[in-house]
């Protein structure tokens, strides 16, 4: 017996738009896109009005997908694979009815949609059968004959879908196993023979690499131009027991990713892990994703027994999941991956029913990723700094990398870029002589999987730029489109931006030149922004504009305006295009000044376009300093160069350039490294955590502890020098990159320190399980608790940093732990720690007292939102009220 479903319906709660017709098809292919349902905001979404994604609005669907376990549970003979041993696909050719009654009962479970045996019928996987040829033809059969089950069930008033599976294939391209090209061809043949066959949905899943995932749903795209049709597309990753899919990239990279992709209808996870592994991913795409939400897990994490795969989830677990993904998450598709039976499906759908799922989100935080993280344009107090030093033309450094085709060294300049502060990484090639597309071929293979930051393809050269996206998984930045030719080449880059999800930074250059005034720039980016946005649909987020500035130090009557013709525009570009960001080479304004005034000038000018609203600058972040390290004449002389302030007897550019002779500058170094010898060690300890400076840290901590005990000098002299840097930090007089940069010479101190602390004697006091929460790379304070807290009888757990809360909560079981620290610096890491809190109080796990520690943090936040959350579920001798 090959069936094993009760036959029992479950009838909709509510009626779906769409009927199926008597001859069996309620749009199961639609040829155009009918009116859409736009969201408020800056970055809507636009729901095509399909009938599947209507119902999807309507009422919770339920789709089963374990065709290949299910396959095997049967035991399927050699003989039934036709020879074709393993292929699962061929059986619906070798053995079609083995095919049928597995989706049969699910249907009869009361599914509204199941999955073609499509999940491996692509050219990539069938050559290693030998039927390479036959893609197109299988693919074609399996959607014809799922939807003639399909046709058994379906009602006008409850219709149902058959799904067109695309699974990940056999080779991975961010690996360099195929090519992005390859892998396209290979999908387009699929999704034409689902189209062909009548399949009512196509559904990208268990992505393990998204540069995989971009193929498929870019040869989806190639398919529907080709046949008129328009189908929805459902796009689901896979993310492992690791918390992340299975090259690194995390669920907020993912979400990133996909959501830049107009290909994409519905937004998911699928497969790897049973539900409870799930939860916090989807709460995560439950939350931000502006698409309906798919969750399909497993029936839990496989077991080898007896030789035999077993799945251990039972119905009943699987049904108390998905109320959990339903009822408290939003999802709009309730699904099951392997090891799902009908059986689980009737207990899902009898403990969840077909409510109505909440509205998505209406806007989206713009935002690129590399292939593992997910990068805001709108930094927590800080703009988004864009590495500049790999760029053939300004940094000579790379160019002789460049020359001698050293991606290694190109990689390492990268990884010393992100270590000084850079989010993202400019990346640009193009050098006289040369040719273009071979050169970024070659770096960008190398930094797509070596570098963690999002690249910014720097080129306007269509080829490098195509290129370069056709190797990338994450959600890239290209720099840049412009008018300088009129609408030839812009109209030729924005198809090629939208196809891949890319961001685009747009320079005001239009066919009269370089925008100079403000009217002038502004006219420029309406230019574009009608272009971009109006013509090829791309969110108004994922433009940047820049300004563009110009030189100050040549005296030129007629360049002296053009900072203060920047910042105006950077302002009333932001007021006039809402949504919009921008963008600014900084350095460009200091070009031909010596190095000490060009920091200084550069410097100053990034701070007042950030208050101006300028939300990235292309800089060398090192050569940065924060307003507290320029003495205050230099710095007012330098707001005056940029403004164009004249006085009488006083040119600002001569006065300028007049603070930086050579004796003075001399003068002014020796006086500090002066005033700093002869302070007190105490305040040289200080001095150092605030300035950064790590030359002579190891002497000054050896001469305290002459006289102090190592616990004292961090308690009072290094915590104080942390405290005002924080106080610089909210104060606006220090930008994130020096906040790291003291971070960093706090860490070498407490290093330095750490043999001479005293561990406390005796029993074991209790035992810590400390973390940064998911998304946030910052652990020196965490990393500081851990050592008083380890050398004062504790037993620390210290799980380093971007940690899902499924990673904590194991350890904290594992270990029986007494209390769990959550730490994170960021703005959004109080978010996430409020996400962490709600999966204890599911879980529940309020036997664990949490600590909560970070810059953002503030005692109201703590106490008046994430303590309320707590205490959900927590009683209250746990947080004493005083």
């Amino acid at each position: 017996m090959l069936g094993g479903a009760s036959g029992r319906f479950h009838p909709p709660t509510t009626t779906g738009k769409g009927r199926r017709r008597a001859a069996g098809g309620e749009g199961r292919r639609a040829a155009t896109i009918g009116a859409s349902f736009r969201g408020v905001g800056p970055f809507p979404y636009v729901a095509r009005d399909l009938p599947f994604l209507n119902r999807l609005r309507q009422q919770v669907l339920f789709a089963a997908g374990p065709i290949g376990s299910s396959i095997l549970a049967r035991h399927p003979t050699p003989e039934d694979y036709g020879g074709l041993d393993g292929c699962n696909e061929y059986l619906t050719v070798s053995r079609p009815e083995l095919i049928d009654d597995i989706q049969r009962s699910f249907y009869a479970a009361g599914c509204d949609a199941v999955d073609a045996a499509t999940f491996g019928a692509n050219r990539v996987v069938f050559a290693e059968y030998g039927i390479a040829d036959r893609v197109r033809e299988i693919n074609r059969l399996a959607a014809e004959r799922v939807g003639r089950v399909r046709d058994e069930f379906a009602t006008p008033d409850w219709p149902r879908y058959s799904l067109g599976t695309m699974g990940p294939g056999t080779k991975l391209p961010s690996l360099g196993h195929v090519t992005y090209g390859e892998l396209v061809e290979s999908y387009r043949e699929q999704a034409l023979g689902l189209i062909e066959g009548g399949i009512d949905a196509l559904k990208v899943e268990t992505c393990q690499d998204l540069l995989q995932a971009k193929a498929a749903l870019g040869a989806i795209e190639d398919a529907f131009a080709e046949t008129g049709a328009r189908l929805p597309v459902i796009a689901c990753v896979t993310i492992e027991t690791t918390g992340a899919m299975l090259l690194g990239s995390d669920i907020a990279c993912a979400l990133t990713t996909l959501e830049a992709l107009d290909t994409v209808d519905v937004i998911g996870i699928n497969c790897a892990t049973g539900p409870e592994q799930m939860v916090e991913h989807a709460r995560h795409l439950t939350r931000h994703a502006r698409r309906p939400v798919f969750i399909g897990p497993n029936a839990g994490i496989p077991e080898l027994r007896g030789g035999e795969t077993v799945y251990p989830l039972s119905p009943e677990a699987f049904a108390r999941h998905h109320r959990i993904f339903v009822e408290e998450l939003g999802a709009n598709v309730a699904a099951g991956c392997c090891g799902t039976t009908p059986e689980h499906f009737e207990r899902a759908i009898e403990a969840v029913g077909r409510p109505q799922p909440p509205p998505r989100p209406t806007t989206a935080e713009a935002a690129c990723s590399s292939l593992y993280t997910s990068v805001p344009f709108e930094q927590d107090a800080s703009v988004l700094l864009v590495g500049e030093r790999m760029n053939a033309t300004g940094s000579r450094a790379f160019r002789e990398l460049l020359l001698a085709g050293d991606a290694e060294g190109a990689v390492a300049l990268a990884r010393e870029q992100t270590a000084r502060g850079a989010h993202v990484l400019d990346l640009m090639v193009d050098y006289v002589g040369r040719a273009g597309a071979p050169d970024m071929a070659h770096f960008a293979e190398a930094l797509r999987t070596q570098a963690t930051a999002p690249l910014v393809f720097d080129s306007t050269e269509v080829d490098v730029v195509e290129t370069a996206l056709a190797l990338y998984g994450g959600k890239a930045i290209v720099n840049s489109i412009n008018l300088e030719d009129g609408e030839r080449k812009i109209t030729r880059l924005l198809p090629l931006i939208k196809r891949f999800g890319a961001a685009a930074v747009a320079l005001v250059i239009d066919e009269e030149g370089q925008a100079r005034t403000v009217e002038w720039k502004l006219r420029v980016a309406r230019r574009i922004h009608e272009i971009a946005v109006g013509r090829h649909g791309m969110e108004p987020g994922d433009l940047l504009f820049d300004m563009l500035t110009f030189p100050l130090g040549g005296g030129q009557e007629d360049l002296r305006g053009d900072a203060k013709e920047t910042l105006e525009a950077i302002r009333r570009v932001k007021a006039e295009l809402p949504g919009v960001h921008t963008i600014l080479g900084v350095s460009n304004v200091s070009f031909g000044l010596k190095p000490a005034a060009r920091r200084v000038l550069n410097s100053v000018f990034l701070a007042e376009a950030t208050e101006a609203g300028l939300d990235a600058a292309i800089v060398n972040a090192s050569q940065i300093l924060p307003l507290n390290r320029i003495p205050d004449e230099r710095a007012e002389a330098a707001r005056d160069l940029i403004h164009d302030r004249r006085r009488e007897g006083r040119d600002p550019l001569l006065h300028f350039l007049s603070l930086f002779e050579e004796a003075d500058a001399g003068a002014a170094r020796a006086a500090v490294e002066e005033e700093r010898a002869a302070a007190p060690v105490e305040e040289r300890l200080r001095r150092r955590i605030v300035d950064g400076e790590r030359r002579g840290l190891e002497a000054d901590l050896d001469e305290a502890l002459g006289g102090l005990d190592a616990l004292a000098i961090i308690n009072e002299h290094l915590l104080e020098g942390m405290r005002e840097v924080g106080e610089l930090f909210g104060a606006g007089r220090m930008q994130l990159p020096f906040v790291l940069q003291s971070a960093e010479t706090m860490k070498a101190a407490v290093r330095h320190l750490e043999p001479h602390l005293e561990r406390a004697a005796g029993a074991d006091k209790g035992r810590i399980v400390l973390a940064t929460v998911r998304g946030d790379v910052h652990d020196i304070g965490k990393n500081l608790v851990d050592i008083i807290l380890s050398n004062n009888g504790y037993a620390v757990h210290n799980l380093g940093i971007k940690q899902p809360i499924a990673a904590i909560i194991e350890k904290a079981l594992e270990v029986d732990a007494d209390a769990i620290g959550l730490s994170g610096l960021l703005v959004k890491s109080t978010v996430v720690m409020r996400e962490d809190l709600e999966e204890l109080n599911a879980r529940g796990l309020s036997r664990f007292p949490v600590l909560l520690g970070g810059a953002a943090l503030n005692r109201r936040y703590v106490e008046e939102d994430l303590l309320a959350t707590r205490r959900a579920a927590v009683t209250g001798d746990i947080f004493p009220q005083d």
